[in-house]
């Protein structure tokens, strides 16, 4: 039989690093997302979109959540676009990261707080709209050390 892990150490374990599928640009308020190859994240989240420096700089969701939130609406997957969060990241458990240094494409951020839907959700997703983005919204993250992502760019903890 092998060691038993104490319950940090089973904590701060990960399977493999998740990549960048997606990177959105809210330009200002209600404007349509801008989908982009590439950016800079810097302190204030990143550049060209109107996110703002603290710990909701920049907002990411996992792409495996799209298919959930559309399965609740009986439809597939949702587009990331609808959700508005800036980077739409697979393989790897976003949940886990929580207060964790992570680091994606030459960025590393931490994971401060979760997403929540907003009120738009009803609108842009329709009739319970809000209560399918429950628990699937994704988290806020603010930067520890600005730098450039890419799509497929690799995300893992930093520790």
């Amino acid at each position: 039989m092998g060691d038993v892990l104490s319950l940090s150490e089973l904590i701060s374990g990960w399977a493999k690093p998740g990549r960048v599928d997606w990177i959105g640009l809210r330009p200002e308020r209600r404007a349509e997302m801008v989908a982009v190859q590439e950016g800079m994240i810097s302190t204030y989240g990143l550049d060209g979109d109107r996110g703002r420096a603290g710990k909701r700089a920049v907002t990411l969701i996992q792409h495996e959540h799209l298919a959930a939130i559309g399965s609740y609406l009986g439809q597939g997957p949702v587009s990331p676009d609808i959700l508005r969060r800036n980077l739409v990241v697979s393989g790897i458990n976003l949940a886990a990261l929580k207060g964790r240094e992570v680091q994606v494409g030459e960025a590393i951020l931490r994971f401060t707080v979760i997403c929540a839907p907003c009120s738009r959700m009803e609108e842009a997703l329709g009739k319970g709209g809000y209560s399918a983005v429950r628990a699937h919204g994704g988290w806020c993250a603010e930067v520890v050390r600005p730098g450039r992502i890419k799509l497929g760019d690799a995300v893992q903890p930093v520790d």
